[in-house]
């Protein structure tokens, strides 16, 4: 259950803020093979304090409460200026990231309706009608734990290009991002550069001291049933495990586990390709499909989704998480998802 206020105590100032209550429940406590499926309760990265608190718990089921938005916005002539925890979201690409830094979303999450927030001050500056920079200051505990970046976007026609940089965590890192309108068709790329300062874990980036993520896409509406919007996704991060069988290794390196759970790292491998189908039936009734797939050891899932809604304050989303690929043997993970459990979430969202 979500609270959304906001105000405009003038025309050129806006306050905002969200509680959210979150009950959760597992037929397995935690997180089923640690692929992602469900919605992690690790602490969101980039803010100073959590503002999170746990009502009850047991074995598989949690119930928490969060203040998940808090800020202020001021409207000025050329700059928007807003302060406080907000939701910050960088990049072209629609299930994968290259250069979104904060609190990205995993392309196996259901819950994605909102991003959660981060303690930011952010200040977005319009040079001219075609251009403008955008300042982001996000703070964790320490300055090792806060990312400061920046975006010089503009476009041209039907081309738009990205030119981010800053430090992440204790990162240095710089990228580029683009989209352009082909036909009827929409492509976008997306290319970052890392350099950490931690030595490369076993089965990681070895030896490598820069790390490359890149995204490569595209989007085209079909035009039959009333239309199918497709997109299509092909990943590579740098950070990720060669094989699965050095996945083991890699995830009992801390270094690699706070990436993950900070969102530095959307796979646990180094490629993949995702496709999600999407189609309207109705106002009430929406239904996507959702295909990820490993090609070095040919693994991966389907998962199909439907999203009834009631009304204005109440929809039910349920997803089912089909997986296939060699299964784990002798203790030993054979492929990337053939390890990862059948699974199903049903979501209920009520908007008071």
């Amino acid at each position: 259950m979500r609270l959304d206020g906001e105000t405009r105590p003038g025309p050129r100032v806006t306050l905002a803020v969200a509680y959210e209550q979150r009950l959760r429940a597992s037929t397995q406590p935690g997180d089923p093979g640690g692929a992602g499926i469900l919605p992690p309760e690790s602490p969101a990265p980039y803010r100073v304090r959590q503002l999170d608190w746990s009502i009850a718990a047991s074995g598989g089921s949690s119930w928490r409460h969060e203040i998940d938005r808090a800020y202020a916005a001021a409207h000025l002539a050329r700059v928007e200026l807003t302060v406080g925890r907000q939701a910050i979201g960088w990049g072209r690409g629609v299930l994968f990231g290259a250069v979104d830094l904060f609190s990205p979303f995993s392309p196996l999450e259901a819950d994605r309706e909102w991003r959660r927030g981060v303690d930011a001050a952010r200040a977005d500056v319009r040079l001219t009608d075609r251009a403008s920079l955008d300042v982001v200051a996000a703070f964790g505990e320490s300055v090792d734990e806060s990312a400061f970046a920046s975006r010089l976007r503009g476009y041209a026609g039907r081309v738009d290009v990205e030119l981010v940089g800053g430090r992440r965590a204790r990162d240095v890192f710089g990228g580029v991002t683009s989209s352009a309108a082909v036909g009827d068709a929409e492509v976008h790329g997306e290319l970052a550069v890392f350099r950490p300062p931690e030595a490369p874990a076993k089965g990681g980036p070895a030896g490598a001291r820069v790390v490359a993520k890149a995204v490569a896409g595209g989007s085209y509406r079909f035009p039959f049933g009333g239309g199918v919007l497709v997109y299509l996704e092909y990943h590579y991060s740098g950070f990720g495990a060669r094989r699965a069988d050095d996945l083991p290794a890699l995830v009992a390196d801390p270094a690699f586990r706070e990436r993950y759970l900070r969102g530095d790292v959307q796979i646990l491998g180094r490629h993949a390709v995702a496709a999600l189908a999407t189609h309207e039936f109705s106002p009430e009734l929406t239904a996507s499909v959702l295909w990820l797939h490993s090609p070095v050891d040919r693994s991966g899932l389907a998962a199909p989704s439907a999203t009834v809604t009631a009304g204005d304050r109440l929809s039910v989303v349920g997803t089912i998480y089909l997986p296939y690929g060699r299964p784990a043997a002798g203790g030993r993970l054979q492929s990337e998802y053939g390890a990862t459990p059948l699974a199903a979430f049903l979501q209920l969202r009520f908007y008071p």
